[in-house]
């Protein structure tokens, strides 16, 4: 799927569901709670601290979405094409980082 059609399927949601998007700034402090579950496990999980028994049944992939979900509800209400802003950034990354990663003797 597209990122235009998550884009829109939220919107959606948020219209029948959701009643209405939270202001921005609430969903900039969701998007920086959400994060820190996503960086809680990661730490926890394939890092250097120990996993609380209270984490273990955590799942990453919802704490991903929980992200996304924000991070697509702030794209709708500041007017921002996600699909067209991500393929700008891989075509930037792509030309800019190519060689720079390609020589980077950490990475072979």
């Amino acid at each position: 799927m597209e990122i235009t059609n998550l884009q829109k399927e939220v919107d959606n949601w948020i219209k029948t569901v959701g009643v209405r998007y939270y202001n921005e700034l609430t969903n900039m402090a969701i998007l920086t709670e959400e994060t820190g579950e996503v960086a809680r496990i990661i730490a926890r999980r394939y890092g250097e601290q120990s996993e609380k028994e209270s984490d273990k049944n955590k799942d990453l992939g919802e704490e991903l979405a929980d992200v996304l979900f924000v991070t697509l509800c702030l794209a709708n209400q500041t007017g921002v094409n996600l699909q067209e802003a991500f393929d700008k950034k891989m075509k930037v990354k792509t030309e800019r980082d190519f060689e720079r990663h390609q020589n980077n003797k950490k990475l072979k």
